[in-house]
């Protein structure tokens, strides 16, 4: 694991500067969008095969830790702005997917939380993988969301509800894949699908609250539009709880996701 990780603080660097050096080209050159996207994704590729070489040296998927599930937020941060500059051309968003990978990086650098411990029993499942992957992926999509609802606030001329709800369509899909994964994990771990612990309870709250988002009816009006954005901040804040804020609540001693906490 030393190897691994050890180099970590050499790898990230350079994809934070391929990941800048691409928001910066699309912010200023409109025209060069394929030279954008190209630093964008040699950034991911990089973080990409640190992850590989980790779980290669950790012998096992770096899913367990706190740090280690910070590490694919990051990767998939990068993932998410990437997709949405391609897709929809929101130059700027690049800048905002780069320093929120940044901000993970650099806590992951500072405090890294990524231990070479060999998996709880409960962890040896087939479920372990698609569960916290597909999680990490969906809180990703809804990052980029919140992003665009945050820049809707500031400036109340960009149309931007489309985009959004088109990212939350596919974040709270594998939100909820994320969820079934894990009732399906659960069973067969501790013989119940949901047992409405500390952080089961905050999922249950982050998914109704993204529903609400994507089910609100469509209006024009600005007052509707600052309603819908508030809610999806809201969804988002509600999602940090679930994800890391709920180790701090003295309920979830008793959780059955204490494997998570160091």
């Amino acid at each position: 694991m030393e190897l691994g990780w050890n180099i970590f603080a050499y790898v990230a660097p350079v994809a934070v500067v391929l990941s800048a050096m691409g928001a910066v080209v699309a912010l200023r050159h409109k025209e060069r969008s394929s030279v954008a996207t190209l630093l964008s994704v040699s950034a991911i590729v990089v973080m990409a095969l640190f992850v590989g070489m980790l779980w290669h040296t950790l012998g096992r998927p770096p899913l367990r830790t706190m740090g280690e599930t910070r590490l694919w937020y990051s990767v998939f941060m990068l993932v998410a702005g990437t997709v949405t500059y391609h897709r929809w051309h929101y130059r700027w968003i690049l800048i905002f997917s780069t320093l929120m990978a940044t901000v993970f990086i650099l806590i992951n650098i500072l405090r890294p939380e990524i231990h070479d411990e060999s998996l709880m029993p409960a962890l040896q499942s087939a479920w372990f993988i698609p569960h916290v992957s597909v999680y990490m992926f969906s809180y990703s999509l809804l990052g980029c969301a919140t992003l665009l609802a945050l820049s809707g606030l500031v400036n109340r001329k960009l149309e931007l509800r489309d985009v959004i709800e088109k990212l939350l369509y596919g974040g709270i899909g594998l939100f909820t894949v994320g969820m079934l994964t894990g009732a399906l994990w659960a069973k067969d771990a501790w013989g119940a699908y949901w047992s409405w612990d500390a952080k089961e309870a905050w999922a249950a709250a982050t998914w109704g609250l993204f529903l609400l988002a994507i089910h609100l009816p469509a209006r024009s009006t600005r007052r509707a539009n600052v309603a819908y954005y508030a809610i999806v901040i809201a969804a988002f804040l509600t999602l940090q709880m679930c994800w890391y804020g709920v180790n701090y609540l003295p309920s979830a001693k008793e959780s059955v996701h204490t494997y998570n906490q160091q």
